[in-house]
């Protein structure tokens, strides 16, 4: 799993590691099958909605005095983009494909939404 952030302590746990840092974020990998990882998901775990477990990331955050990135909705949208593009050309996509995967929406149902979320932005800037 990873998180992305404007600050992190300047000691992390043994299951999170900084991956990448440039001016405005960090990217932290967080190693989310470590048992000291697990158990502080137990701690943190709440209702989120009703009959909904789970824990905030805002929580999770907060424990390990990271300051969450909060980037511009449109710049999320083109990452978003350009993953979905990755994953529609890798090679075990295609071969699930080939062997018969057929979801009900597909990448480019995914793509569509990305696409009519950028317009609607771009009418409302």
């Amino acid at each position: 799993m990873k998180v992305y952030a404007k600050t992190i302590p300047q000691t992390l746990p043994n299951w999170a590691t900084t991956i990448t840092t440039c001016a405005d974020l960090i990217e932290v990998e967080i190693n989310d099958g470590h048992p000291d990882f697990q158990s502080l998901l137990e701690e943190l775990e709440t209702e989120i909605e009703p009959g909904i477990m789970g824990v905030k990331a805002e929580d999770l955050c907060s424990r390990l005095g990271i300051e969450m990135s909060n980037p511009y909705l449109y710049q999320l949208l083109e990452q978003a983009q350009t993953l979905i593009s990755l994953i529609a050309w890798h090679p075990d996509y295609k071969q699930l494909l080939d062997l018969g995967y057929s979801p009900d929406l597909n990448i480019a149902d995914a793509q569509t939404a990305l696409t009519y979320l950028q317009w609607e932005l771009e009418r409302n800037r």
